[in-house]
């Protein structure tokens, strides 16, 4: 038999002059996915993939593994409107989250209605659905739809009790808030300007917030925010209860800071809204809202990296009319809050979740004063979703929760009695291993403290094939969470480590910006003084050690495997970003300037290229087994950057293909985040396959 080698891949003589640095990129024609050289060289490895993948020999017992954990399903916290209720909920039979409503029937016993269920639409599965939000009646639900994975939504509206559409379908909705006002009559919403007004390659930014009524033509609807701002803005939107103010934060990009806006719409109308600022120009972020009790609420990390909650006069929003409501806690952050107000409690009750070193916990204070009252005792050390209450107010709050062997269950607490109590569990009851959960810290390269989840065979540690796991960026936290990735690799006798990397919101917004910009670097550090920690307290060792990330920790494991090759054995990169010098000319990018910094810059340009994983890759190293994943409709990050990586490997490693191969896997009709769950699967199995293969976690228990 022939030795199996790499595809063909011309190494062109492309190199550009940037700000003093002479940067080579040889493989750009690969940006390009049409044409027929790139598509060439696709079909080839897809072919040299399919022939590797034969060879492992757990898919299969993955796929089944997998498959079982997410039959448990998961079901979400109510949305009250009234004695109505709307929630999501799949079972293990079920491909997506289907949408029902909850009306009470004959005896008060709650009757169920699916409203939205994406595989009826669609029974190829590959059609998602984005978002939806009820009217204040709750008599009508808008709601967004996608296709084959594009996140391009279209918004429509549907009459809850027939099930009927009774307007849209409104394009260029992507992400788009939708806040109702009273009644039902019209919404404000964000719609992107016509792919002819903007210029070439902007179609996916310059955003508008519209007023739009509920069964006229969109070209009626009323300009209300917007010109002139900066294009890639993003904005979000919310009516007070009794429908008097408007709520209008903006953001560049992915900024974690935020302009804001109070309108009164009692004075000034629905189409013409005055907007006073609560804040403009600051580097912090600043969410208001206006509660039931006519106060105005702002969440807000100003002064306060950690998070505080404020009060104030909704008639005078602006900061120097704050008072701190709920103070900042020094080693916890605020991540969100319910107020309780029901006419059963004496006195009102606020409920705050926090998450101290990415494990939640709750509080409960007096809606007075802030004043703290003590703690609800959660279920165990896991992770805690979004507080819901009702919107006319009431006694009692609803949870999302779920810990590393718990699917997520709903729970409601009683601020009358102080009780917590399972409201809805998830419909499948899984058998999950018996699995030993610890929280770590070890010291990165610069001394600071990181912490990291470590989840291992019960017993006591020893060396295994681990998987260290880890994103770092847009202030996204790592918390505990039911995996059935994590549980398959643990069930068949692997460690799985998820670390709190810089650059998340696990300490707080410090801990964000010490892993942004020209602090990116930490990340990394973070992530390999993780990997160093796994093998000097003797979980695991170099040659059966991997690392796995997506999107922005896709990333992370570029830049992994190239400053650190003799760390790992294998390493999962999906949809990941690698060329971070060309990363703002495709898909969302220029949305992450704000994150990483613009190439435009020569400041920046000096970060990114200290990092940038594809133009790191050195010939002559033995670079670990690396599977790139990749999804032909991912509108967010380009696969073109796979594919250069992808190539730059191949030629640069003195590994073996037999022995380190380096691979690409792709899927069409399929985006960058929400997906099947058949094809969660899919993925996972292969991936988990891949990296027992070259760990040695199939030979067996070690």
């Amino acid at each position: 038999m022939p030795e199996p080698r790499y595809p063909a891949a011309e190494r062109a003589e492309c190199q550009e002059e940037l700000h003093g640095h002479r940067v080579a990129d040889p493989y750009r024609w690969l940006e390009d996915p049409r044409s027929p050289q790139t598509k060439e060289w696709s079909d080839a490895q897809d072919a040299l993939y399919s022939a590797q993948a034969a060879r492992w020999q757990d898919r299969d017992r993955f796929t089944a593994d997998i498959q079982e954990l997410l039959g448990a399903g998961f079901v979400g916290a109510p949305c009250w409107r009234g004695e109505r209720r709307l929630f999501m909920r799949r079972t293990a039979e079920q491909e997506h989250g289907v949408l029902y409503a909850a009306d009470p029937g004959p005896g008060g016993a709650p009757v169920e209605r699916a409203l939205i269920d994406p595989v009826a639409l669609d029974p190829g599965g590959d059609t998602t659905l984005d978002s939806w939000r009820p009217d204040l009646e709750g008599r009508l639900l808008a709601y967004q739809i996608s296709a084959g994975g594009d996140e391009e939504s279209l918004l429509r509206v549907m009459d809850i009790d027939t099930g009927e559409v009774v307007d849209g379908p409104i394009d260029r909705c992507r992400y788009s808030p939708v806040a109702w006002l009273p009644g039902g009559e019209a919404f404000y919403y964000v719609r992107r300007l016509p792919p002819d007004a903007v210029p070439e390659g902007e179609e996916q930014y310059h955003r508008r917030v519209y007023l739009h009524r509920i069964g006229t033509p969109t070209d009626q609807d009323v300009l209300v925010f917007g010109t002139g701002r900066d294009k890639t803005e993003h904005y979000g939107l919310q009516v007070s209860r009794d429908g008097r103010w408007l709520v209008l934060t903006a953001a560049k990009g992915t900024s974690a800071s935020n302009d804001a806006w109070l309108a009164d719409l009692a004075a000034d109308g629905w189409e013409r809204p005055r907007f006073v600022p609560v804040q403009v120009g600051v580097d912090a972020e600043a969410v208001p809202s206006v509660g039931r009790d006519g106060r105005l609420y702002v969440f807000t990390d100003r002064g306060a990296p950690r998070g505080r909650l404020c009060v104030a006069d909704p008639r005078t929003p602006g900061a120097e009319h704050w008072h701190t409501l709920v103070a900042a806690d020094a080693d916890a952050v605020l991540m969100d809050y319910a107020i309780l107000d029901g006419p059963e409690l004496d006195e009102g009750v606020l409920l705050v979740s926090w998450r101290r070193h990415a494990i939640s916990e709750v509080t409960v204070h007096d809606l007075a004063t802030g004043r703290r009252r003590g703690a609800v005792e959660l279920p165990g050390l896991g992770s805690v979703g979004g507080l819901m209450e009702r919107p006319e107010g009431g006694h009692q709050a609803w949870f999302g929760y779920s810990d590393t062997t718990s699917p997520t269950a709903v729970y409601t607490y009683d601020a009358r009695t102080g009780e917590l109590a399972l409201w809805d569990a998830a419909p499948g009851a899984p058998e999950v291993p018996d699995v030993r959960t610890e929280q770590v810290s070890f010291p990165s390269r610069d001394g600071t403290a990181v912490h990291m989840l470590v989840v291992s065979p019960a017993g006591e540690p020893r060396p295994r094939p681990a998987v260290l796991y880890g994103y770092g960026g847009f202030r996204i936290s790592m918390t505990p969470g039911y995996s059935a990735t994590a549980l398959s690799w643990v069930r068949a006798g692997g460690v799985y480590a998820v670390a709190s990397l810089r650059g998340g919101l696990e300490e707080g917004e410090e801990w964000h910006r010490a892993g942004m910009l020209g602090a990116k670097q930490n990340v990394f550090d973070d992530c390999l003084a993780a990997a160093e920690y796994l093998v000097r307290s003797g979980r695991t060792t170099p040659d059966r050690l991997s690392v796995m990330g997506g999107s922005n920790g896709g990333l992370l494991v570029g830049a992994a495997v190239t400053q650190r090759p003799d760390l790992f054995a294998a390493a999962v990169c999906s949809a990941p970003l690698l060329d971070m010098v060309r990363y703002e000319r495709f898909g969302l990018g220029e949305l992450w300037n704000v994150e990483y910094g613009s190439a435009e810059d020569p400041e920046a340009l000096s970060w990114l290229l200290a990092y940038s994983p594809y133009h790191r890759v050195r010939p002559g190293t033995a670079y670990p087994a690396t599977l790139f994943t990749v999804f032909d409709n991912d509108t967010r990050v380009d696969p073109m950057h796979a594919r250069k990586m992808c190539a730059a490997l191949q030629h640069a490693t003195t590994a073996p293909l037999e022995e380190r191969p380096i691979l690409l896997r792709r899927e069409s009709e399929v985006g960058h985040s929400s997906r099947s769950v058949s094809r969660t699967v899919g993925l996972s199995a292969d991936q988990l396959a891949f990296l027992a293969h070259h760990t040695g976690l199939e030979d067996g228990p070690t």
